[in-house]
């Protein structure tokens, strides 16, 4: 079992070698040395605010040097960090902060407005560059001090759009990123990660931003992925090796390779994805224009999140996700929880030091998702004799777009809230660049005139832009079960034909 702390071999890693060139960033390798002087100087602002054990620090700031440094500064002194994601919309960030209720906030100087309405809500609020100390930080008692042995905590949207958050403790980071970087076959201490997958993104945070710094490796960081011209330019600059990215991602450098003759970096040689189902003939069309083939991977937040992952290009299997990562028990079962005999489809549960213990401070949502260490996926699959995991549909409603989940009860309050909207079902509608896009069914309330147009505006205004329906259907009714529950599933097909 792993006991030590994250910090803890980040700082033997770091320490190693002192001048050895760990990070790109704009243009300029970082040492050993420079990331630890910036983290130890973060730990020391933090300590004299106040901050300590069981605290919650919650940063909203793109990939870059300061939210490596900062996490570092919070483990080590024993707190959780909460990362956000800043263009993710007001009402959904604020829900979070007041479920975590953090120390502190530290928030990247281009979420002005965010800021601004943060601290009219009370919250402690400091801004702070991309890659140096903030002139100042000021924190706020919160009104309980945790568990400390919490690394990380996510936050998503739950099914009755009340938030939802995960807390991922030291020892399932450290299982999944140690696991993962002895199961890729081809992978090891000389490679170097492109670090662009969002930060508040369990993917990215992982298998792109902790993985490299706990294994051994170097990673360019980049605080976007637009446009893509800039992210193949950097991955020549910092001679990225591995790319770890969900679907979207890759169709977009196809697109631009094609269209721009901007050619991929001649040092890449390995391709990662997960976050999404990735589409058979995307991933033949990487391997032609990219010149290299897609290990697809699959995983969840709550598992830290890599669940399985295809191992190398010899043993890959098109259309698969691989058989499960080593630490992995697993179970089929069906929608009453039993659980089925080999060969049957079902939904696939899962149990190990990779799986949290349960949701954060919501005792019902655990108990809807965990059973006796048990964590039901919610994810339709059937496995082969040699264990591929192939992903047949969600027992979710969840619609994910480019790799990130929208949850349709988020998207219909703010619907449903709007004048003239009697109610509403959000649903996923096929898109051939991020997989799915959000369409919303709005039965009018009587005598009403309320437009596709008016939705779509305030969506706009309350909500991330991914989250933003493209498509508004007005119905006199919506196609009901006999218990009078709606039938998702018809609004789904009468989306996607």
């Amino acid at each position: 079992m792993i006991l030590e702390r994250l910090e803890i071999y980040i700082f033997k890693r770091l320490k190693r070698d002192p001048e050895e060139k760990i990070l790109w960033w704009e243009g300029e390798w970082w040492t050993s040395r420079r990331l630890l002087e910036l983290s130890r100087a973060w730990s020391e602002k933090l300590v004299s605010s106040g901050f300590g054990p069981g605290d919650r620090l919650a940063i909203i700031m793109p990939n870059c040097p300061v939210f490596l440094a900062l996490c570092i500064a919070v483990w080590e002194n024993r707190g959780t960090v909460v990362t956000l994601n800043g263009a993710g919309g007001s009402r959904a960030v604020s829900q979070t902060l007041e479920l975590a209720d953090p120390y502190g906030i530290v928030i990247s100087e281009i979420f002005p407005e965010l800021a601004e309405d943060l601290e009219g809500k009370g919250f402690a609020v400091n801004f702070s560059p991309k890659d140096t100390l903030s002139e100042k930080f000021i924190g706020e008692k919160s009104s309980y001090r945790d568990d400390p042995s919490v690394a990380v905590i996510f936050a998503t949207s739950g099914t009755t759009g009340a938030p939802k958050a995960v807390p991922l403790y030291h020892r399932n980071i450290a299982d999944n990123s140690f696991t993962v970087f002895e199961c890729l076959e081809d992978m090891n201490e000389e490679d170097i990660f492109l670090n662009v997958l969002p930060n508040f993104h369990s993917l990215g945070f992982t298998v792109a931003g902790i993985m490299p710094l706990l294994c051994g490796m170097k990673q360019v960081i980049l605080s976007s992925f637009m446009p893509p011209s800039k992210v193949l330019e950097a991955m020549r600059e910092g001679e990225v090796t591995v790319l770890a990215a969900v679907p979207a991602m890759l169709s977009f450098l196809v697109s631009t390779t094609v269209n721009t003759g901007v050619t991929v970096p001649d040092k890449l040689r390995m391709i990662i994805v997960g976050g999404d189902r990735l589409n058979v003939q995307l991933d033949e069309r990487v391997r032609k224009v990219m010149g290299v083939g897609v290990l697809e991977g699959y995983g969840l937040t709550e598992c830290s999140p890599v669940v399985c992952v295809n191992r190398s290009y010899d043993k890959k299997i098109a259309g698969t996700v691989g058989p499960l990562i080593p630490g992995y028990l697993k179970q089929i079962r069906d929608l009453d929880g039993n659980v089925l005999s080999g060969g049957k489809e079902g939904i696939l549960w899962v149990k190990g030091p990779s799986v949290t213990d349960g949701y954060y401070r919501s005792s019902d949502l655990t108990e809807e998702r965990f059973q006796d260490g048990w964590f039901n996926t919610g994810d339709f699959v059937t496995m082969d004799p040699e264990g591929y995991v192939r992903i047949l549909d969600r027992a979710t409603d969840i619609i994910i777009v480019g790799g990130f989940n929208v949850y349709p009860q988020e998207v219909e309050s703010v619907v449903n809230s709007i004048s003239g909207v009697s109610e509403s079902v959000a649903v996923g509608m096929s898109h051939p660049v991020n997989g799915e896009v959000v369409k919303v069914f709005v039965m009018r309330a009587d005598s009403t005139s309320v437009t596709e147009r008016e939705i779509i505006q305030q969506c706009k205004k309350e909500l991330a832009h991914f989250k933003v329906p493209r498509r508004v259907e007005f119905l006199d009714s919506f196609p009901l079960s006999a218990t009078g529950k709606v039938l998702r599933r018809k609004l789904r097909e009468r989306a996607r034909n």
